[in-house]
């Protein structure tokens, strides 16, 4: 097989790692019918491969607000006055290194950036826009939405056939 082909067997592997990684290697190759040596053979393989980035837990927002407070979700359109790739580059750095920015997508038509933040309260929002889009000069228009309620949420992408 080559290094970057995918058979089902590795969409299968995909498929059941994405929605649980926690399953042990003998209960993942039972449910895509492979052994267990082979099955642990091919997920090392994804995983040197990039297929797999990185394995993490995905936290329970409700069993959070108990502790810390309810947050807010924001959803942020930023257009840029200069969208030259260094103008971009600069902003999407600052971006991607506050800790309050879940997701930050370059988008286009529209807005240049759609950033995903998750902050504790307004004020909270307040000092991360100052930080973000008050203190640059090149940010012209901010446009932020604040979620309600979270109907849908998952991390899994639609692999198999």
């Amino acid at each position: 097989m080559e290094p970057n082909e995918l058979d089902l067997i590795d969409l299968q592997l995909l498929d059941a790692l994405q929605r649980d990684a926690s399953v042990s290697n003998v209960a993942l190759a039972e449910r895509v019918n492979v052994s267990a040596p082979t099955c642990l053979r091919r997920v090392k393989r994804l995983t040197e491969g990039g297929w797999i980035e990185r394995q993490v837990a995905v936290l329970s927002p409700d069993k959070l607000a108990a502790s810390l407070g309810h947050g807010l979700s924001a959803l942020v359109e930023v257009s840029l006055d200069r969208q030259g790739s260094e103008h971009l580059d600069a902003f999407e750095a600052r971006a991607v290194a506050h800790d309050a920015v879940q997701q930050c997508w370059r988008v286009s038509p529209g807005p240049d950036f759609v950033l995903v933040l998750q902050a504790r309260d307004m004020p909270h929002y307040l000092a991360i826009s100052q930080t973000l889009f008050t203190q640059d000069a090149n940010v012209r228009n901010v446009k932020a939405f604040f979620a309600t309620k979270r109907a849908k949420f998952t991390t899994a992408w639609p692999v198999l056939p």
